[in-house]
């Protein structure tokens, strides 16, 4: 039976989610109500892991500009006896360096190295605090990336492509397991010095609903932007205003039903108890003297020792994800004094961050990550025509590098990987950065392979098409 359908037969998508008395909208609207992780919305809620998971939550320590690994952890003798020597062509071929050219000479590290504790794990004199917790961390010597350049190389650690884009690590985790805190972020981020390098890039949510960006929280004024109340305005009034944009979200959410919507219903509400939850946390004051002293912190200052007392704040209050950024760790000269200087920087306060995580029962659960997007070449860089140094530093290096894991599941005192005579490539055991994030994801309980979010007709993941878990790493 033929019939002629006009306009006023059609029903816009519109009308059918408000005749559908607020249909697909109520839904998600309820969802965010009752805390579920129905769909998209809600989606920081809680959600069970894929296996039993040996870590609950992760801190990854990420040096800006890659730490020479030959001067902290991968002890060459054979380079220190050649240093200066021309280093042979059969080492050269098929390398590309960012920077260095001409002369090519060999670059032994000028620090003396040592090892420390029941398992003998070698360290340099750079890291004298590092070295009395060996027993407790995973060093493993040799990583290697896709990427020979800062900003690309750390958004391929982070994201697992070299590109822009893509959701970053913390955003991958709170995505697969939401967090245990409704008054503060599921992924939270602390700088200390500039960002540069790929920016903002690396706690991005990429084609992730917008809820799994991490938050940067800051050592002065604000700890997030736009946190505190306008001058002349109260707490009432800030409730006032919350309540007539939610009234009007949910409005808007019934009628179109879109969970973005939703989303961010919820984050408006989130942002209200955050004025209250993170004034609190960021007051490091309130910590014993002796906690102070064992981080090496100082309230009121802007420090990497301050950023690793906040990030196990952070973790005891169910924070899922805690990345510290520390700048300034592109040695191509001056790497006799400026490693050292760094090292200074950082070494009191990781070390405290996992005794403390230790004495309180929290290191067992928590997955402490250090590294940086590559490591530093064997040669030396900062050599004139004549092959003298001049104030020489180190150059990229994308081939082989250190990265060091704790607690969560990891086996401590060990050394994993080994490299060649000269550290410039695997021997033994290679790591590529897939198989470091596929590890990661296994022990917070999440199968990388399974980890997935379809995007423009593919499913995604962190490890692309990659990965393998390394399991002689694992409890």
């Amino acid at each position: 039976m033929n019939a002629t359908v006009t306009h006023l037969d059609l029903i816009h998508r519109r009308q059918f989610f408000q005749r559908a008395g607020f249909g697909t909208g109520a839904l998600a609207l309820g969802a965010v109500l009752r805390g579920s992780a129905f769909g998209a919305a809600n989606p920081t809620a809680s959600r069970h892991p894929m296996f039993a998971p040996r870590a609950k939550r992760v801190i990854f320590l990420h040096m800006i500009g890659a730490p020479s690994q030959l001067d902290m952890f991968d002890y060459k003798p054979e380079l220190v006896k050649r240093d200066g020597e021309d280093c042979p062509e059969s080492l050269l071929k098929g390398r590309r360096f960012a920077f260095i050219g001409g002369k090519m000479q060999l670059a032994g590290s000028k620090f003396k190295f040592a090892q420390h504790g029941r398992s003998g794990q070698e360290l340099s004199e750079t890291l004298p605090h590092l070295a009395k917790v060996a027993d407790d961390i995973a060093i493993v010597k040799t990583l290697h990336t896709e990427e020979i350049n800062h900003a690309p190389a750390q958004m391929f650690l982070h994201t697992g492509f070299g590109r822009g884009g893509r959701p970053s690590f913390g955003s991958w985790v709170t995505y697969g397991l939401g967090t245990e805190n409704a008054d503060l972020p599921a992924y939270t981020v602390l700088l200390s010095g500039p960002l540069g390098g790929a920016g903002t890039s690396l706690w991005a949510n990429g084609f992730l609903p917008s809820v799994y960006q991490g938050i940067q929280f800051r050592s002065s004024g604000d700890p997030v932007l736009f946190l505190s109340n306008p001058k002349g305005q109260s707490q009432d009034d800030r409730r006032r205003i919350f309540d007539a944009v939610k009234s009007l979200n949910e409005r808007q959410l019934a009628d179109v039903g879109d969970p973005e919507i939703a989303t961010r219903i919820s984050q408006y509400e989130m942002a209200f108890k955050m004025q209250t939850s993170v004034p609190e946390l960021m007051d490091i004051s309130r910590e014993p003297k002796s906690v102070l002293d064992l981080y090496g912190a100082k309230p009121g200052a802007a420090s990497f020792a301050n950023n690793c007392l906040l990030a196990r704040r952070l973790i005891e209050r169910g924070v899922r994800v805690v990345e510290l950024y520390d700048a300034d760790w592109d040695h191509h000269s001056g790497l006799a004094s400026r490693l050292p200087a760094k090292c200074r920087d950082v070494d009191q306060g990781m070390a405290g961050l996992l005794t403390d995580l230790k004495s309180r029962g929290l290191l067992d659960d928590t997955l402490v990550i250090w590294g940086a997007e590559f490591g530093r070449t064997p040669l030396r860089q900062g050599i004139d025509g004549d092959g003298k140094s001049t104030n020489p530093g180190r150059d990229h290096h994308k081939d082989a590098y250190t990265m060091w894991l704790a607690g969560g599941g990891v086996k401590g005192g060990i050394t994993y990987g080994r490299t060649d005579d000269f550290g410039f490539s695997p021997a033994e055991n290679p790591v590529h950065v897939h198989d470091l994030n596929a590890t990661v994801l296994h022990l917070l309980g999440l199968d990388h392979e399974r980890l997935t979010y379809k995007y423009q007709g593919r499913e995604f993941r962190l490890t692309d098409v990659h990965g393998e878990v390394l399991t002689s790493l694992l409890l």
